[in-house]
């Protein structure tokens, strides 16, 4: 459980409304943002495959953290 704190710290702040609405909304945020501007350089010939690497990884780190963050907040984790 520790590693999951150090590696998601959004998802584990105090468990508060107030916390839980911003963690999502920065979740989803960082998820739409970046997945846009790496599906542009996606489109890149050479090089276009490390960057669909990178943004499905970053969608995926995103999605986790937002089942962490409502787990814990519904105090299914601690």
């Amino acid at each position: 459980m520790e590693t999951l704190k150090k590696i998601f710290p959004l998802s584990f702040k105090e468990p508060t409304t107030n916390n839980l609405v911003v963690t999502i909304i920065v979740y989803i945020v960082v998820s739409f943002v970046v997945g846009l501007v790496l599906g542009l350089l996606a489109k890149i010939p050479l090089i276009g495959w490390i960057f669909s690497i990178v943004s499905s990884i970053v969608g995926l780190y995103c999605f986790i953290g937002l089942v962490l963050v409502i787990l814990y907040f519904f105090k299914v984790i601690k």
